[in-house]
């Protein structure tokens, strides 16, 4: 029967057999925590000195090894052990091994609990900035590729058939608005992630006369928790940040599936350049929008690491279980898909060549300016509904004929209805009808210079 040396084990008379202390340990993953908890232990014992619950020699012993060993893990020179669980014991071990037995003091008034969550605090308060930081950079992406396609034209869809001719940057503001709505909750997220744990010690509080309100403002918290309980069960945190990376990675994924059709051999709109695009092992003329695609696939990883952390919080009884060690990894993978994947779109963005003619030329060979002619009739005094009815009539001859709208003799305009002019070939330009379309928000040049000068001040604002 193997002994039991762990920082715990005086209750207990044997250890772990090794395949079971691999199965409870987290050290594998929650290492990336390191920076925060020693972060976090400098702020706690910072706060044990001056409120006198360790002497202020003691406390100056323990925060230099502490800052040593934040030195050390910068340079990358801590090497952690699995027979020492996690994070907080490994380093913890380390400060002993560095400083001697003072080191044992260090967590005094402090549980793993209280301790963990600040941790995820912390990583997560600071994951929060890059993420909006990174937000900011495609956003800005996007409004500088639409003001330099305002006047591009484009099919635009509905069931992914041709439906009204629009604005290229008009398209691409769409994607703006939805970025910026993710923004706004990564936003709102920090209001939850910055408080602070430390101190709700297992779950009860503590009896020694802590001072939580200076720990909190040496981490940079906005505050501490109000609630002990609450303070070390919450993940609360986590989830709104898993939820938000989900929504944003719904986002990614349509610009991306559109942007794998866009460079297809069908659409031809746009090319995107050799750094974020791949070969075929077999097919040499293949250039593959990789990059869109795994982004796109990505988004179920995302989707994952929600409804993992949502199933391990159901049900669960307050105050820690051992089941929130499943909190992590989700967290830390999602913070680090996420990432990457928003420089890889907005570099996919800012490099791809927009074919703008073939784009223009799309809307010439369909009839996505029926509506035109439509509105063009209802403008005159026929009523919509008749007006629709005609025109669809209409199209179905053409479409039986060959021919598209704008190849229609004005002779045979003027058999349909006495209401059509010579000037219904201008109506049914496809600039004409991007340009017509200036009630607020819509597709008119004029409304997406608009757009794109309030989404200036906006990201101006943000910064």
């Amino acid at each position: 029967m193997a002994e039991n040396h762990k920082l715990w084990g005086g209750r207990f008379e044997a250890g772990l057999e090794k395949w079971v202390e691999e199965f409870g340990a987290s050290i594998s993953f929650d290492q990336k925590m390191a920076e925060f908890d020693l972060k976090g232990s400098i702020a706690h014992v910072t706060m044990l000195g001056q409120t006198g619950i360790i002497s202020p020699e003691e406390a100056s012993q323990i925060k230099t090894g502490l800052e040593e060993l934040l030195q050390d893990f910068y340079a990358g020179q801590l090497e952690f052990d699995i027979a020492n669980e996690d994070i907080h014991m490994n380093l913890e071990s380390l400060l002993t091994q560095k400083i001697g037995p003072v080191a044992g003091k260090l967590h005094t008034a402090r549980s793993r609990n209280d301790q963990v969550a600040t941790d995820m605090h912390l990583y997560l308060k600071a994951k929060l900035v890059e993420v909006l930081d990174k937000l900011h950079h495609l956003r800005q992406t996007l409004v500088d590729l639409a003001d330099k396609h305002v006047d591009t034209i484009m099919p635009g869809y509905t069931h992914l058939q041709h439906a009204q001719p629009i604005s290229f940057g008009h398209h691409l503001m769409a994607y703006y608005s939805m970025f910026t709505r993710d923004s706004e909750r990564f936003t709102f997220n920090q209001k939850h992630t910055n408080l602070s744990p430390l101190g709700a010690a297992a779950l009860a509080g503590t009896t020694f006369p802590i001072d939580r309100q200076l720990t909190s403002d040496l981490m940079g918290f906005d505050a501490p928790y109000s609630n002990s309980l609450d303070a070390v069960s919450d993940r609360d945190f986590i989830l709104e940040f898993l939820a938000n990376a989900s929504i944003l990675m719904v986002h990614m994924s349509r610009i991306c599936e559109e942007i794998i059709n866009w460079c297809s051999n069908e659409y031809q709109f746009v090319t995107l350049s050799d750094t974020f695009s791949t070969g075929s092992s077999i097919m040499p003329q293949k250039k593959n929008p990789d990059m869109a695609e795994l982004i796109r696939g990505k988004t179920g990883r995302v989707y994952g690491n929600l409804t993992g952390l949502l199933t391990v919080m159901k049900s669960l009884p307050l105050a820690y279980n051992k089941d929130l060690q499943e909190d992590k990894e989700g967290m830390f993978d999602t913070a680090e898909t996420i990432t990457v994947a928003i420089d890889i779109l907005a570099g996919m963005l800012s490099s791809m060549t927009v074919n703008d003619r073939h784009m223009a030329e799309s809307t010439e060979k369909d009839f996505s300016n029926a509506t035109e002619l439509a509105d063009y009739l209802a403008v005159r005094g026929l009523p919509f509904r008749q007006a629709h009815e005609i025109v669809g009539k209409l199209v179905l001859e053409c479409t039986k004929n060959g021919h598209y709208l704008q190849d229609v003799p004005l002779e045979r305009y003027q058999e349909i209805s006495d209401l059509i002019e010579g000037d219904i070939y201008t109506a049914l330009q496809s600039r004409t009808a991007v340009e017509r379309r200036n009630s607020l928000g819509g597709t008119g040049f004029d409304q997406v210079h608009w757009q794109i000068e309030e989404a200036k001040k906006t990201l101006m604002s943000d910064k």
